[in-house]
């Protein structure tokens, strides 16, 4: 026979070479169309044999091969081989086909992963089997049955575009038992192996197989002959088409298609049951019965179920759902196992099928051995059952949400395409072959080599023999890149790619991570963060678990690589996840991940190819690797992929209580259905705590239902050895707990009355335990040690953290103050929020100089410095000159106890940037040995000068630091150096220091990663919020006219973009006004709209709210959006917006529609009409909001560039303005100059509402609700007008929105000399009228501020006094007893009987009932009832009061700034207090 195609084929065919050689055109485009066919029929034995030429990597799948009995003559070619019909056998990846139906699952070699130069060949033998060769080996029979008169059959399918026809002649002989039998078959003219056990099994087939073999060369191509050949293959046991399939008796709702492979349940969205469907036969002893998920409603709960049952569908009376029948029954439902019916094992693995999505894939496989086992998405959840009967049929339920499914079969060719002709079958060694041992040094013959899986994204392709992943069109989609790796990732191996190209055309860049899903079942997603199952991703400077952000400020921002970086992931011993940028390791990212994970990398945005890197030489050693010396490792290279756990690896476990709830993460868990139950919900940390470890949550919810509340302790009991109990308290043995105010061991009270009461505790207070080294135990509230609660723990790290959301408490998160606890350096109990990780000082956040030690790795844009090899050479500089009393201060993020010696922190006179530019030069190896220019430091207790001992054991040794210790040093006015450890001054560590000096740190020994979390001190000029008012700024300052928006690093642009609005809009917004003016014409959402420009760094976006309807609740949003929103289609509001979008709502932030920040700023929804609000991204990628010029500081970081400002006109919001908003400060300026302005106006630091409130005529009528009530009060009172101020823009509302929509601190300074006083948070200011002979100047500059609580019934005595307008003329005089108080004497003497007036510089000790009494009255508007009180905010000129203890015999603590012991004032001076303003406070 020759060894030729035949002349006709598909039509998108190209024939050459005397038709040897075939190509498929137009290969990029078409996928298919591509079938050739052999000139003549094939003879007995002849392998039609074909060489692979030519693949692209543009489609999934490839060529298949096959014969037919059709004749090519008059074929009316089909667009694949699958398409053939009357008698036709197709070898399709692994599976083999007939006339399209799979008849073979699992066979040969798989077709699709054969390379450019590999032979594929066909044949039929003398016995009517059908042989594949692949390479010259044969893979066994086929197919058996085979009509005489069969045509060859070849599809260019998919990555295979040409072909070429090598040979067409019988296999070389390979053994003499085969040639004998050739011989013999020849002779005899009888087919060989008559009785051999195919045959045998064939049965009743011998006249169809002989007729067809002994015909040799016969063209017998009767109907006859044909119908024969068909049926004897339909007839036989081995080959028969016995797939699995849906019976074809099943639930009443369901409906079957797809040849009985596709089961969906009807009218879903009325109907959630009556969906059971069962397989068309029993399961096979390690047979697979998969399927994946095609359809989900969102209207109910719960969802698919999936088991195994003894019943036969023919004979069962199938139930409404699965777990109704009590008999041979078991099912999967959630994340438990049901044994008919009834719960078996309540949490059997990590994932719950109610939450999966569509395209995730469900299977269960019964063992020989009898164990029954599922699979989510490929990975084996272990043992469901241990003995499962030997007959079961496969049973799925669609119940709930799940509406449409189909049986899987892993290697079906019409599965592949119906998803979208992606989805292939994994790189697998073949049967037998062992696979290779894991080597750190990976063979790159070898097939265990790390490579990309063939399996990609729809816009993606694999180039490069596997190692390059590219999107082939970058310019024109900048999604659907998802590739992963062709095998899981081995423990410790790292897995790590270079960005080869980007593209500036998109926001966003390359993510990175691991996912627990098969390559070869994933039906990948657009981007990997919108998998909801087993998928942990780096995504810009966060890690998402499952598209939920677990951590938000994580590492390196991936957004701002460039070509040539390289990224990595690997996936530890202990469970542990890491990432690489540019081989320095970013940290622990998240915990006990699986062991079996494969690789992925997410081609988003600029990222448009990547390769990967397998060169050992290029990547970090593995945590087994060692180090002789500070250079035993190249600075490329971290030292380790190790670290000490960092304090966020505490979560909760993922075991609890039946009616709790885990989730962000482990980060937070509630209890559900909390208005009906209140029990029932305990929680456990994931691990053990260590020694001096605090465990800390805070309360975010709570209900007022239910009588006590949360419970917290530890316990000795792993989380899989506890049968979850009701309660804590009613475990009996090795646990410790806190309820109330009672410390309870193995459920029986030791002693009441400890410190705290865990019942009285409100939202948002702290609760923390800690287990000492010593055995005991500690509670924390709110960051304050409420002493030794029991002693006798157990020693080690045996016990784990508990928490009972009982009663009240519904929902509790981890705080990030959770971690290692040193008591020694943490003497004063400082709390989290006393020294957040940014720090309080207005300003710009420290950074690093460029200049550093070799082994130094600076991130984070010089915010982080990670030493990256030896022990030395980690010395780090501040990136300019500190100023007098600037403190510069880092935290301690990672340290290595391989080392001795720990952090060195000082001053320096050396100039950094006289350094040279190659920092492997020029620096010594350590802090004490740098001695070309003065420094002094800090080396463990020890201060030196220029590496000269000057005083030892100073403060507390830096030794002892360890990770998320705080250490800072600072240069004084007096020109000492100060060190603070947490925040606490060690006091003068060096005197006569330089003044201009940089600080310097050495990451040394065992520190090897610290951060800044300080910031620079600004000048009076580049403040953007006002200044405090303290002796500078309240002098010649405050006289300046110059807008307060002038300057600093947030500086607007000074020639600035003019921004309009974008025509692409919500569907209800109206543009207008040149698009200068946005409205929303109906209904309360879809009013989204973008600028048509982006929004230039350092320029300043304003829009003003012009109307409002109270009709509606809520309010607008704004944020911006980081990728071109010409194409966007917009959703209903802005919290659908779930890619690359920060959003400003309410008072909170949002990334991606997952709130990253709470009480941020004003909330938005109370913002009145004509507020104008700001959107600046300043110079370092940080977002800003303005409110009425005021900046409310950093809502979001790491914005990318382009961005565009983005507005929701939700709710009352119905009309914005933009464009002829005033430049920022402008009409502040005008009002600050008006002559009428009293420096009394800037007694807060906050210049009044003069400055920044909006305008009264554009905002005639708005006022905050409790300054309306509060002033309904002041007009109950019947005061006379004269005494208050015309003018009512010096009334001050401070309730919780207005004093956020000012931006208030919460303590200012005043008076010479300056002295701190509170404002009045909760209280509404009424200003008075200031009586014409006082010395108003003097007084508003030079004296302090206080307060004087006072009856409602003493309010107008004290204004009556109009001479003095002093808190005297109503005082009563003080006697004996706290707060009593009677009238002085008609006919008194001043001179002899002056009465004693209590002060107080916080209204949180004057505003207590015992100086301003509660009074009831009725709101006239409301008619409901409130309680108010009353009291003055006073002038009192120094001196002449004295500071003293307060009287009220209290021992809490009242004001955190100010002491107990210096709370009241006393003052008897008439002359020394001037009344400022009247004070009400309603409940």
């Amino acid at each position: 026979m020759a060894a030729e195609l035949h002349p006709r084929s598909g039509k998108l065919i190209g024939l050459s070479n005397s038709n040897r050689t075939a190509q498929r055109n137009q290969s990029v485009q078409e996928f298919n169309h591509g079938l050739v066919l052999s000139r003549e029929p094939l003879r007995d034995r002849d392998v039609f044999t074909v060489r692979i030429d030519k693949k692209v990597n543009s489609w999934s799948g490839s060529i298949e091969i096959g014969v037919t009995a059709l004749d090519p003559a008059a074929l009316d070619f089909p667009s694949s081989a699958t398409g053939l019909k009357g008698g036709s056998w197709i070898v399709s990846g692994c599976s083999v086909l007939k006339d399209g139906r799979s008849v073979l699952e699992e066979y040969g070699r798989d077709l699709d992963q054969l390379g450019e130069g590999d032979r594929v060949g066909i044949q039929q033998n003398g016995c009517g089997e059908l042989h594949l060769w692949v390479n010259g080996q044969d893979c066994g029979a086929a197919a058996s049955g085979l009509p005489s008169r069969l045509w060859a059959v070849v599809d260019l399918y998919g990555k295979c575009t040409q072909v070429t026809v090598v040979s067409c002649e019988p296999p070389p002989d390979t053994d003499g038992e085969e040639r004998e039998e050739d011989e013999e078959g020849e002779e005899g003219q009888e087919p060989k192996g008559s009785s051999n056990g195919t045959r045998g099994a064939m049965g009743g087939n011998d006249n169809a197989g002989g007729g067809g073999a002994g015909g040799g060369g016969s063209t017998n191509n009767s109907p006859s002959g044909n119908a024969g050949g068909v049926a004897g293959m339909g007839a036989g046991g081995v080959t028969t088409n016995d797939a699995l399939l849906f019976h074809e008796k099943c639930g009443t709702l369901i409906k079957l298609s797809n040849n009985n492979k596709t089961a969906e349940r009807r009218r879903p969205l009325d109907e959630f049951n009556n969906g059971v469907v069962m397989t068309n036969r029993p399961l096979r002893h390690n047979e697979m019965f998969e399927i994946r998920i095609d359809k989900l409603v969102d209207k109910w709960s719960g969802s698919i179920e999936i088991g195994v049952t003894t019943h036969n569908p023919n004979n069962l009376d199938y139930p409404a759902t699965m777990t109704n029948l009590r008999s041979g029954t078991i099912m999967m439902s959630g994340c438990g196992i049901l044994t008919n019916g009834k719960g078996t094992r309540r949490e059997y693995c990590e994932f719950s099928l109610d939450e999966l999505q569509e395209g995730d894939h469900i299977g269960l496989m019964r063992k020989a051995s009898g164990a029954l086992h599922f699979y989510i998405n490929g990975i084996d959840q272990g043992v469901a059952a241990v003995q499962t009967p030997g007959v079961v049929y496969g049973v799925v339920d669609l119940y709930g949400m799940a509406v449409k499914v189909t049986i899987v079969h892993n290697h079906n060719h019409s599965d592949r395409l119906r998803r979208n002709n992606a989805i292939m079958r994994a790189l697998s060694p073949d049967v037998g072959r062992p696979r290779p041992a894991l080597s750190l040094t990976p063979d790159p013959e070898t097939p265990d080599r790390l490579l990309f899986h063939p399996n990609c994204g729809q816009k993606a392709a694999i180039i490069g023999d596997g190692r390059t992943a590219l999107r082939p069109h970058a310019t024109d989609d900048f999604n659907h890149g998802v590739v992963l790796s062709n095998r899981p990732l081995h423990s410790n191996e790292v897995f790590q790619v270079r960005i080869d190209k980007m593209v500036d055309k998109w926001a966003g860049s390359i993510e990175i991570g691991v996912t627990t899903h098969n390559p070869a079942y994933l039906q990948l997603p657009s981007t990997m963060t919108n998998l909801r199952s087993g998928t942990w991703m780096m995504t810009g400077n966060g890690v998402m678990h499952n598209g939920t952000t677990i951590l938000d400020e994580y590492g390196h921002n991936l957004d701002r690589l460039k070509a040539g970086d390289t990224v990595g992931v690997v996936r530890k011993d202990d469970g542990s996840l890491h990432f690489f940028v540019n081989g320095v390791p970013q940290g622990p990212a998240a915990w006990n991940i699986p062991p079996s994970v494969y690789a992925v990398v997410d081609l988003y945005g600029q990222a448009a190819q990547a390769t990967i890197m397998d060169d050992m030489a290029d990547l970090p050693p593995l945590p087994d690797d060692s180090s002789e010396g500070p250079t035993a490792l190249s600075p490329g290279s971290p030292c380790s992929v190790t670290g000490t756990a960092t304090a966020s690896d505490l979560r909760f476990h993922q075991l609890h209580g039946t009616n709790a709830v885990i989730t962000n993460g482990g980060r937070t868990a509630l209890r559900q259905n909390c208005r009906s139950e209140f029990n029932d919900a305990i929680v456990i940390s994931n691990r053990c705590l260590r020694d001096g470890e605090l465990f800390e949550i805070v309360i975010q919810k709570m209900v007022d239902r239910w009588s006590g509340s949360i419970e917290a302790g530890v316990t000795a009991i792993r989380p899989e050895e506890l049968e979850f109990p009701n309660t804590m308290t009613d475990i009996d043995y090795d646990t410790w707990m806190l309820s109330g105010t009672a410390i309870m061991q193995d459920g029986n009270t030791m002693r009441n009355n400890y410190g705290c009461d865990l019942d009285s505790l409100s939202t948002g207070s702290r609760i923390g335990m800690m287990r000492t080294a010593s055995g005991d135990l500690h509670y924390y509230i709110n960051g304050v040690d409420q002493g030794v609660a029991c002693t006798g723990l157990p020693p080690g790290n045996e016990v784990y953290a508990v928490v009972d959301l009982y009663g009240q408490c519904v929902q509790v998160s981890i705080t990030s103050s959770s971690g290692p606890l040193d008591n020694s350096l943490c003497t004063s109990n400082i709390t989290e929020k006393s020294f957040p990780i940014h720090s309080p000082v207005a300003g710009v956040a420290h950074r690093l100089h460029s200049k550093h030690g070799k082994n130094v790795v600076l991130l984070g844009d010089g915010c982080q410095a990670v030493r990256v090899g030896g022990y030395a050479h980690g010395i780090v500089f501040s990136a300019k000159e500190l100023k007098t009393d600037e403190l510069f201060e880092v935290k301690i993020n990672e340290v290595d106890e391989q080392w001795s010696g720990s952090l060195h922190i000082g001053l320096t006179t050396l100039q950094p940037p006289d350094l040279p530019s190659c920092p492997l030069s020029g620096l010594s190896p350590s802090l004490t040995q740098l001695r070309s220019k003065v420094t002094w430091l800090l080396a463990g207790a020890e201060v030196r000068r220029n590496g000269m001992l000057q005083r030892q054991n100073y403060g507390c040794s830096l030794d002892r630091l360890t990770v998320g210790n705080r250490v800072g040093v600072k240069r004084c006015s007096d020109d000492t150096m100060h060190i603070f450890i947490d925040g606490e001054d060690m006091g003068s560590a060096a005197t006569a220091v330089s003044k201009n000096v940089y600080a310097v740190m050495d990451l040394y020994g065992k520190v090897t990663a610290v951060s800044v979390v300080s910031s620079t001190v600004m000048e009076d000029s580049d403040s953007v919020k006002a200044s405090s008012l303290s002796s500078d700024s309240c002098s010649e300052g405050e006289e300046d006219t110059t807008p307060v928006s002038g300057g600093g690093a947030n500086e607007p642009a000074l020639v600035p973009t003019a921004m309009v609005f974008l025509e692409n809009h919500g569907k209800n917004i109206q543009l207008s006004n040149q698009n200068l003016t946005a409205a929303r014409v109906s209904s309360y959402n879809q009013g989204l709209l973008v600028t048509a420009q982006a929004l230039p760094r350092q320029q300043l976006f304003q829009v003003a709210i012009d109307r409002l309807n109270s009709s509606w609740t809520s309010s607008l949003s704004l944020g911006v959006i980081g990728h071109s929103p010409d194409r966007l289609n917009f959703p209903s509001t802005a919290c659908c917006l779930k890619r690359s979008v920060w959003l400003l709502q309410r008072d909170s932030v949002f990334h991606n529609s997952l709130k990253i920040c709470e009480n941020y700023g004003p909330n938005l929804d109370t913002c009145p009409e004509g507020t104008v609000l700001g959107l600046l991204v300043d110079a370092s990628g940080c977002l800003h909001l303005f409110v009425n010029g005021m900046d409310q500081g950093v809502a979001a970081q790491d914005i990318p560039s382009p961005c565009y400002p983005l507005i929701d006109l939700y709710g009352q919001c119905e009309q914005v303005l933009t464009n002829h908003v005033p430049a920022l400060g402008a009409k502040c300026g005008e009002v600050r100059c008006q002559g009428d302005m009293e420096k009394a106006d800037m007694v807060d630091g906050i210049k009044e509402s003069v400055c920044w409130t909006p305008p009264p005529e554009v905002n005639p009528n708005k006022t905050c609700e409790y300054q309306a009530l509060c002033s309904r009060f002041k007009d109950l009172l019947t005061l006379p007008d004269g005494y208050f101020n015309e003018d009512a823009k010096y009334n001050l509302c401070y309730c919780e929105s207005c004093h956020k929509l000012r931006g208030d601190e919460t303590y200012y300074k005043r008076g010479e000399p300056p002295r701190d006083y509170a404002l009045p948070f909760g209280w509404c200011r009424f200003a008075l009228r200031i009586k014409p002979h006082c010395e108003v100047p003097n007084a508003f500059k030079k004296w302090h501020i206080a307060y004087h609580g006072t009856s409602v019934g003493a309010l107008r005595r004290t204004l009556d006094q109009t001479e003095s307008a002093s808190v005297f003329s109503a005082s009563p005089v003080k006697t004996e007893g706290h707060g009593s108080y009677s009238e002085p004497e008609e006919n008194s003497t001043p001179e002899w009987e002056v009465p004693c007036v209590q002060l107080s510089p916080t209204m949180r000790y004057s505003g207590l009932e015992a100086f301003a009494p509660k009074v009831q009255f009725r709101d006239p508007r409301s008619l409901r009832c409130h309680q108010a009180q009353v009291g003055f905010q006073v002038c009192v000129r120094p001196g002449s009061y004295k500071v003293g203890p307060q009287t009220l015999g209290i021992s809490e603590s009242l004001d955190p700034r100010f002491s107990n012991t210096e709370i009241e004032w006393i003052t008897k001076e008439k002359g020394g207090t001037l009344l400022y303003g009247l004070l009400v406070r309603i409940e």
